[in-house]
Formats: structure tokens, sequence, C-alpha cells
């Protein structure tokens, strides 16, 4: 979110950076959870006076949730109970020949690399992992068994 953008509507109110991401972290939150719980847009205005919120203020606020309440509750559905997105994955299988160092020859190591998103719009981030061969094969007949039992799910 650009803070400055709203810093430079909100400018006559003469509110700090602080503030200003305050202040949009609990409109996020009143707003996502009212369209979570499907709230309608009289209860909110409602429940926004009594916290303090002027009339006009509450009206255009609610005004503004009830056009978009479907989208934002198609958004929270997209994103609730979703485990993280696999954006991209890479591997690569390393053998140790022989060293001066090690007396026997050690089994290949993997290493993978998994670009993981944690929301819909989020950037991808990489996770490292280097596994024996042995925990290579554990982990692939694991992910098999994980594979076949959400198949026959859905």
């Amino acid at each position: 979110m650009d803070y400055e953008k709203v810093q430079k509507l909100t400018a006559d109110a003469r509110f700090e950076l602080g503030d200003v991401k305050a202040t949009v972290a609990v409109l996020s939150f009143i707003l996502s959870s009212a369209a979570k719980h499907s709230v309608d847009g009289e209860s909110l205005s409602s429940e926004l006076q009594q916290l303090g919120l002027p009339k006009e203020h509450a009206a255009s606020l609610c005004r503004c949730y009830e056009e978009k309440q479907s989208p934002l509750q198609e958004y929270l559905r997209a994103c609730s109970l979703r485990v993280n997105r696999l954006a991209g994955t890479g591997w690569r299988v390393d053998y140790i020949m022989s060293s001066s160092l090690l007396q026997p020859v050690e089994e290949p190591v993997v290493h993978l690399r998994l670009e993981v998103a944690t929301a819909p719009e989020a950037p991808a981030q990489p996770v490292a992992l280097s596994l024996s061969a042995d925990k290579f094969q554990v982990l692939l007949a694991e992910l098999k068994q994980a594979q076949a039992l959400m198949s026959s799910l859905g």
C-alpha cells in the first residue's frame, strides 16, 4: 500500500505516517471482519458510530463497503484456509566422487529450491533444502501418499 499517497489525501488532518498506517490497519481489520461475518451496512454504520466515527464518515465508509462487499468476501475466501502457493521449483544432485579429506565416498545430496508465496498477491520467497538420498526417498514417498489422499478427496 502506498502510505505516502494516503498521507497526502489526509494532509488536512495532519496525521503523521504512523497514524496513517494505524488508521489503515484498523479500517482494514474492521472491514474484513465485517465481510467475514456478512454484516450489513446499516449495522456496520451503527457500530462505527458507537466507536466515535462521525455519522457522515460512517455512512460514506459503509456505502463503499456495501458496493465492494461481494468482491471482498470472494477475496477473503480465496485467502482463507490456504497453504502457501508453490510458485516454482528447482533441484540439483551433488556427488562427491573422491576427496582428500573424506576417506569413504559419500552418497549423493539432493538440493531443492522452492519458490513459495504466502498470499495470492505476495512475491515468492526462496526456501532451500539439502537432503541425503535416503531422506529424499522418504520425502518423495510421503508426498506421493499425500497427493493420492488429496486426489481421492476431490
